[in-house]
């Protein structure tokens, strides 16, 4: 990296630059993981009562693949700009997507995860009150 005379080194990186720079690596680690249940899984019915019948026919390791499957794509579709399900639909970024691809990703993404983490919390936790500020809820 280049630093010109008087620049300022750069800091850390924002979350919604973090987010935008793992929106592709948890999207193919959640297309992946996508592409596997779905293996281990009989075809799926697209009309609803087929889909239903699916669902009862399945043992109870195969329900849970199917829920699994479901959310996950829910989760692979919110990265997509179609909110998910418990997801806020401003949100870039969901912890839930967070959670299904850790472990999935090479060690930078890995790393880029812990980091995300690390920068939204600080971004979102309340700054204390400077020593001597009389506590306004007392």
């Amino acid at each position: 990296m280049t630093v010109t005379a008087g620049a300022a080194p750069p800091g850390p990186p924002s979350p919604a630059g973090l987010a935008e720079l793992l929106r592709g690596p948890v999207r193919a680690a959640l297309a992946a993981r996508i592409t596997t249940v779905r293996a281990g899984l009989p075809p799926r019915p697209v009309s609803a009562l087929d889909r239903f019948t699916w669902l009862r026919s399945l043992g109870p390791g195969q329900a849970r693949d199917a829920a699994l499957l479901d959310r996950l794509e829910a989760l692979a579709g919110h990265l997509t700009g179609r909110p998910a399900p418990g997801c806020a639909p401003d949100d870039p970024m969901p912890t839930a997507a967070l959670d299904a691809a850790d472990g999935f990703t090479d060690a930078p993404t890995g790393r880029l995860i812990a980091l995300y983490r690390t920068e939204r919390a600080a971004a979102i936790r309340p700054t204390p009150p400077a020593t001597g500020t009389p506590n306004p809820t007392l």
